[in-house]
């Protein structure tokens, strides 16, 4: 029997202001039958790892022939008319992509989503702050289509010519449910966290099996530059990434699931993405300006941290 051919969770924990996040998985067409268990899967992990993280997650997961243009468009059309503007939205992609030169599309049952489709689709979404996390091969040629302002866009490879099949999404997956992905220990893996995590294991993969790397990966997150390798305070690259909250762990995860501390936990959030934002401007602004707010910022981290802790 098929595990959940088509679904779509939702979770409500929190007061109805609270803002959502809401997680969009689609696994497409796999070609052969080891490729169609290897995708269901990887959604299927998702699915449990999302569904597991607290806070106010409305989870959705199509894959195998539920995951079609009909399917997928009318999934598209219920969020853009659930979500608010202060919601957070996650597109993942796993599968195969094609790339001819010019046209990316991501093969599904029946007619593939070109990735002008894709950003259509998540255009219609209001929630200001998202993330398309593109795991396919030839995703890079996807990249130039998906990128705007306010959405942080991750590939498996650098461009639509890499089109073997790629390992980057199991390493995407692994991100999300291990600790050792949240490098700055504050029990939230961050987008920006899983792409580096992601990124480096991919590498050790072909390494260890001393094999020519045919996938890397690239992140875009000002809607207006190249995506990159290494994003960076000097390329510019990796604030929005860094900032958004991709699934909590340990204590954060249960703050979330908690009313009375889901306040606290969301001003911590909004804190610390705040400390990324005067780190990203340092370079534009006095030193002493630059210190005084760190420190303002810092030391209400502090206390709001001991609030969370009682």
């Amino acid at each position: 029997m098929k595990w959940f051919p088509f679904l779509i969770v939702v979770h409500l924990v929190a007061s109805l202001a609270a803002a959502a996040t809401h997680y969009v998985t689609l696994a497409g067409l796999g070609g052969e039958k080891e490729y169609e268990q290897r995708f269901a899967a990887l959604a299927r992990d998702i699915y449990k790892i999302l569904t597991g993280s607290g806070g106010e997650n409305r989870v959705h997961t199509l894959y195998g022939p539920e995951a079609a243009k009909e399917r997928i468009t009318a999934l598209f059309g219920g969020i853009a008319r659930a979500a608010a503007s202060s919601d957070d939205f996650v597109l993942i992609l796993i599968g195969h992509g094609s790339f001819d030169g010019q046209e990316y599309k991501f093969n599904i049952p029946g007619p593939d989503l070109t990735a002008a489709d894709l950003a259509a689709l998540c255009d219609r979404i209001p929630a200001a702050r998202q993330s398309i996390v593109n795991t396919t091969s030839s995703s890079g040629g996807s990249v130039a289509f998906l990128q705007r302002p306010g959405r942080a866009v991750i590939a498996a490879t650098k461009a639509g010519s890499e089109k073997n099949a790629t390992v980057f999404p199991r390493y995407w997956v692994e991100a999300m449910r291990d600790a050792a992905a949240d490098t700055d220990k504050n029990e939230v893996i961050s987008a920006l966290e899983a792409f580096r995590y992601a990124d480096r294991r991919t590498a050790g993969f072909y390494e260890t099996q001393k094999r020519l790397a045919t996938e890397h990966p690239v992140l875009e997150d000002t809607g207006k530059g190249e995506a990159v390798r290494a994003p960076s305070v000097e390329n510019g690259q990796g604030l929005l990434a860094g900032r958004f909250t991709l699934v909590r762990i340990g204590g954060a995860q249960r703050a979330a699931a908690d009313p009375a501390k889901r306040g606290l936990l969301e001003k911590k959030e909004n804190l610390e993405r705040e400390i990324d934002k005067l780190k990203y401007e340092k370079a534009a602004m006095p030193y002493e300006t630059y210190r005084k707010r760190l420190s303002e910022l810092l030391l209400d981290l502090a206390r709001t941290q001991e609030e969370l802790e009682k």
